[in-house]
């Protein structure tokens, strides 16, 4: 059973994993707000978006399963990490990790549009950042500029030089979409990427 899939993103990062699984997909960006609601954890915010990216593109795409991923960073003391979408706030995220440990949260939420029946995880990933000098983090963001990721690197390019050590179960979540709870819930839905070809 294959399955019409979408992926509710125009990130391309999320597009070359999804591409990984051997599954046709079209992808459609949602327009939802991205707003933490007061009070929020990084864990409840990435979950809600993903699942409201998900539904905000139900009506437009009624017989597909609808794949919906977001992605939220908490420092320590719980203080949450967007993308930074500049030289100056990417400097001040990397300043703010350096020394630390950084998880982050990357909720998946599987909608059949059809049913409404959804499946919803999210998958924790901690990475322990070295301590890092002001030279280094200017010079490693003006030859990556990683302004449109969470936390303020490339995990797949030179950002691994940033880090002591990563911990956690997938570490395509850190990229943005955790491919083996992905492939776990095709399944559970009778959609096996690797027989989906015969």
């Amino acid at each position: 059973m294959t399955p019409r899939l979408l992926l509710a993103s125009s990130s391309p990062y999320r597009r070359a994993l999804l591409e990984r699984l051997g599954l046709p997909f079209t992808t459609a960006s949602p327009d939802i707000d991205e707003s933490p609601r007061p009070g929020e954890s990084g864990n409840q915010l990435a979950t809600r978006l993903a699942e409201a990216k998900a539904l905000a593109l139900r009506e437009q795409f009624p017989d597909h399963w609808i794949i919906g991923s977001d992605q939220v960073a908490s420092l320590p003391d719980g203080t949450l990490l967007h993308k930074p979408g500049t030289h100056e706030q990417a400097a001040r995220q990397l300043q703010e990790s350096s020394g630390h440990n950084v998880v982050f949260h990357t909720g998946l939420c599987l909608l059949d549009a059809t049913t409404g029946n959804r499946q919803i995880c999210c998958e924790p990933f901690k990475v322990h950042f070295r301590p890092l000098d002001p030279t280094e983090i200017d010079s490693y963001l003006r030859r990556e500029q990683p302004y449109d990721c969470a936390g303020s690197f490339k995990m797949e390019g030179l950002g691994i030089t940033l880090f002591e050590r990563l911990e956690g179960h997938d570490p395509n979540s850190l990229v943005g979409l955790p491919l083996i709870a992905l492939n776990r819930m095709l399944r559970y839905w009778g959609c096996n990427p690797l027989l989906a070809a015969d």
